[in-house]
């Protein structure tokens, strides 16, 4: 049923022209653990004809040993391919199958209910036209229900297919699928679904999957099959405005230099005019390439090769648009996050932002608020946790070109990356550019860094003292900031503990804490090299993320990291103030060393061993490395 075979052996150029013309229906599978997407999707494969023989065969044989229907066919094996998925009977990756009807193609992302992979629903629903939520009828709507649903329209998915599975187990009892339906549509009447189908089936038995059974007489609606072969897609992307991400600049010789990518949305055609963004440079376009074969014009989804007819300065991460409708380009935005990490989210911590093929540093604020999942209730936060959603702000430090994520996917959907680990850590969607973004700007002053270094003789410095909680740094900053004075060097000392009794008196001691805390001195530290001074600086900052960022803050050779290495055992031995005996004796919650961790440095520029050198002598070594630097003479 899901072929012309009398095509394929007569003409298989015309059976594969026919298969190019059919449209496709990008879709997915969602909804709590255990309601039977990979057994629906098995059953879809094996209606429409898309097993082979031996897939079949080993079908058969693995069902009698990994299955979990008795030894009768596990449909769900055909999609659950990993091993933990086979002895655990779950889904943990999204499996993307292929398949097709005479009427239409489809691409289906099996997507995991377990919460612990929901970061893997969220990856197959960014490109879906259409969601088929199933639900156990015998459980009724779950939590991780409620959160497939909710992330499903975060995500632009307007069309839902409720189905009601395992129906077989409820005697295909109305009642139950009414109620069920009754009670998601109170769920999601704030949700932005264009259209929620509910159809009752049984995976398992194939009740209402290829056409309608007569177990649900009362049902006068269609099968899941023939509604999905004749569901509207998304909006056609040609349509909409021209919108083309450059992935890489071509340039195989001295006579070509064309830019590569794939049309997010709109047509292009040779002679358009156009506009370049960030930058806002123009020009026409020369030729429309796919390969080696100009086309009379590009359409949305097509991989091609642009070239122009003037030499202008384009690279990946540009954006390219028809000169009368560009894309809005801004450094702040207000954004729906979903964070996909074990690690919390830690506001002000920078983390590395992808958009299409543009990458930014993006620093997040704490959010505005987050949601509940089970009554959409906005909540207050102060961090995100793994698979919390929330509102937040974030600030870039350079101008991205976008849209918000209600127009175009592609420039509105953004990945967040730990710029240690280089793991990805959330997803998210900007909704708007901030206003401030355009009202702030840059004033240029008259006496600049360099003229007040000049009238203090010296060359601006941080040096950032990083250590364990009685290591000696702030001895070592002191003593260095009296060798400096006597040698008439203008400097100032930022001491942790001084610091928190007026800036950072709002601030406590949690991880998300420590990094507002260092961003803010961070922050201080760049406005008094600004100054021309000699910034000391001598804070736990046990973080190298934060750390990282303090040094990004600053002009190159400006930011000099000293590690005052101190073991764990010789600073609690010192414990000048009694904090070690507090933390182990859990009156102290967050302390460094003994519950919360301390990242050492793993290239300081100067690294200090107090076990083995004095304050005095430490402070001698830093004074005589700003002089081989050229900071002091």
């Amino acid at each position: 049923m899901a072929h012309n075979d009398a095509l394929i052996e007569k003409d298989i150029r015309a059976y594969l022209a026919a298969q190019e013309q059919k449209s496709l229906l990008r879709f997915i599978t969602c909804g709590s653990v255990d309601d039977g997407k990979s057994t629906l999707i098995g059953r879809l494969l094996y209606e429409s004809k898309l097993v082979f023989e031996d897939q079949l065969a080993t079908l058969e044989r693995e069902s009698k040993i990994v299955g979990t229907q008795n030894g009768e066919i596990d449909f769900a094996l055909l999609v659950d391919g990993l091993a933990a998925e086979r002895e655990q009977g779950i889904t943990i990756d999204v499996a993307y199958r292929f398949f097709s009807t005479d009427k239409r193609k489809f691409i289906v992302a099996d997507t995991p209910g377990h919460e612990q992979y929901t970061r893997n629903m969220a990856t197959g629903a960014s490109t879906a036209d259409l969601a088929i939520l199933l639900i156990d009828a015998r459980a009724g709507i779950m939590t991780q229900t409620r959160r497939h649903a909710y992330i499903a329209s975060l995500l632009g998915i307007r069309q839902i297919v409720l189905a009601v599975n395992k129906m077989d187990l409820v005697d295909y009892d109305q009642t139950v699928f009414e109620n069920i339906f009754k009670d998601f549509t109170q769920f999601s009447k704030e949700l932005n679904f264009q259209q929620v189908t509910p159809i009752p089936l049984s995976a398992l038995c194939g009740d209402n999957i290829i056409t309608t059974s007569d177990k649900t007489a009362w049902y006068k609606g269609q099968s899941l099959l023939a509604y999905l072969e004749q569901a509207p897609t998304a909006s056609e992307l040609t349509d909409e405005n021209f919108r083309f991400p450059v992935q890489w600049v071509n340039r195989p010789n001295l006579d070509f230099r064309g830019f590569a990518g794939t049309i997010a949305s709109g047509l292009i055609k040779e002679g358009d005019a156009i506009r370049v963004l960030p930058g806002g440079k123009t020009s026409t376009i020369k030729q429309v390439l796919l390969a080696d074969t100009a086309l009379a014009q590009g359409e949305a989804g097509q991989s091609i090769t642009l070239t122009l007819n003037d030499e202008i300065d384009i690279s990946r991460g540009n954006v390219i648009t028809k000169i009368d409708a560009p894309v809005e380009v801004s450094d702040q935005f207000e954004a729906t996050i979903l964070w996909m990490d074990e690690a919390a989210m830690l506001p002000g911590r920078p983390y590395t932002l992808k958009l299409a093929s543009q990458t930014a540093t993006a620093n997040i604020n704490s959010p505005k608020h987050k949601v509940n999942v089970n009554t959409l209730e906005k909540m207050a936060a102060k961090t995100l946790e793994l698979n919390e959603i929330g509102l937040c702000t974030l600030s870039l430090d350079r101008n991205i070109a976008f849209e918000p994520y209600d127009t175009n996917r592609t420039l509105g959907g953004f990945i967040l990356i730990d710029r240690m680990s280089n793991a990805t850590v959330g997803m998210g969607m900007i909704k708007f550019a901030l206003r401030r973004a355009a009202n702030v700007h840059w004033q240029s002053l008259s006496v600049d860094r360099e003229a007040h270094a000049s009238l203090k003789g010296q060359k601006p410095a941080v040096l950032w003292l990083t250590g364990l909680s009685g290591s000696g740094k702030s001895t070592i900053a002191n003593a260095l900031q009296a060798l400096l004075h006597s040698h008439g060097r203008h400097s100032y000392l930022l001491d942790g503990d001084n610091v928190r009794h007026g800036l950072n008196k709002d601030l406590g001691f949690t991880d998300v804490d420590r990094v507002e805390n260092i961003r803010r001195v961070g922050e201080v530290s760049k406005l008094m090299a600004d100054a021309g001074l000699i910034t000391i600086v001598s804070f736990i900052s046990p973080f190298r993320a934060e750390r990282r960022l303090a040094r990004e803050l600053m002009e190159d050779g400006e930011f000099i990291e000293i590690y005052v290495n101190t073991s764990l055992a010789l600073a609690e031995t010192r414990d000048p103030k009694g904090l070690y005996k507090k933390a182990r004796a859990g009156e102290i919650a967050n302390f460094t060393g003994i519950d919360s961790p301390y990242e050492p440095p793993e290239d300081p520029e100067i690294t200090i061993d107090t076990e083995q050198v004095s304050a005095e002598d430490a402070a001698q070594i830093i004074f005589d490395a700003l002089k081989a630097r050229g900071k002091i003479s």
